[in-house]
């Protein structure tokens, strides 16, 4: 344990700003180590009360109309402790949580990234640590997921069956994470620029390939309230999913053997969105 050092604490905000009052405050009884806290705030300077009443002792970076992954780095870049949270302001902490998340540091010294268990606003467990999906399991997932949440494909991709217990996976979901600075700079940060909604994924997957680890420490916990996105953004948000989806199986499936795969693939997708759009609006921690 790293006895008075500071860890530093990312917070990408954009149309969350007013969670942030218990955010800090949660965070606060998260760990007993010095914070430093920046708000990573995307899209126009924030006018609302949310950023005023975060306090003195936090910087705000006004990140602009980029995308989360670029705002997650420029925050990142702006800290120099040795681990840093990364975290969505929807997130409220349980005392102790984070002094938890960095004793699992030291048992894993290979961790690149730490993810705490996460609960819902009912108090459902959601499924953060996850496999990295093969061929079989994603496309599985993509086409029953939904209707069948507990058909084999999605149980394999999710691994969220059983008691929760410490462990390696195949990657983290981005609404929490506790990151080693010097791995999450071996790797060079988030994919900013065509992965949106898939930047955990590529982190993990990286952070694998690299030699390190991505564990799950469920002895930490925090709650995730969610963001609703309305009827307006559905469309675009539903969009920008799928293509990011595409990017990533398009890498992962490249050459000319694989082309008939990404035209099912690409014709799926196209299916999926158009269906998407049409959906009631959904919570970000849903989409995956």
């Amino acid at each position: 344990m790293r006895y008075g050092e500071p860890v530093a604490v990312v917070a990408v905000t954009h149309a969350s700003t007013a969670a942030l009052a218990g955010f800090l405050s949660s965070l606060r009884e998260a760990t007993t180590e010095p914070l430093d806290v920046v708000i990573a705030h995307l899209g126009p300077p924030d006018t609302s009360d949310g950023v005023a009443v975060i306090g003195p002792g936090v910087r705000v970076i006004e990140a602009g109309d980029v995308g989360y992954g670029r705002a997650a780095n420029l925050g990142v870049r702006d800290t120099t402790a040795e681990f840093v949270v990364i975290s969505d302001p929807d997130v409220t902490w349980e005392p102790g949580s984070l002094d938890r998340l960095l004793a699992a540091s030291d048992r894993w010294p290979q961790g690149a990234a730490f993810g705490p268990l996460i609960r819902t606003r009912q108090g459902t467990v959601y499924p953060s640590a996850r496999a990295v999906p093969s061929l079989k399991n994603g496309i599985g997932h993509a086409l029953w997921g939904r209707w069948w949440p507990g058909n084999p494909w999605t149980s394999a991709y999710r691994q969220g069956r059983g008691q929760p217990a410490e462990r390696t996976t195949g990657w983290l979901a981005d609404t929490c994470l506790l990151l080693r600075r010097d791995a999450f700079d071996t790797v060079g940060g988030f994919e900013s620029e065509n992965l949106v909604y898939l930047e955990d994924l590529d982190l993990g997957e990286r952070f694998t390939k690299a030699g390190w680890h991505n564990v799950y420490v469920p002895s930490a916990a925090v709650v995730a309230t969610g963001r609703q996105n309305g009827a307006a953004d559905r469309a675009r948000l539903a969009a920008d999913r799928h293509r990011s989806v595409w990017t990533y199986v398009s890498r992962r499936y490249a050459g000319w053997r694989w082309w008939p795969v990404r035209v099912v693939l690409r014709g799926g997708l196209t299916v999926r969105s158009a269906v998407a759009k049409r959906r009631r609006p959904r919570r970000a921690s849903e989409a995956n």
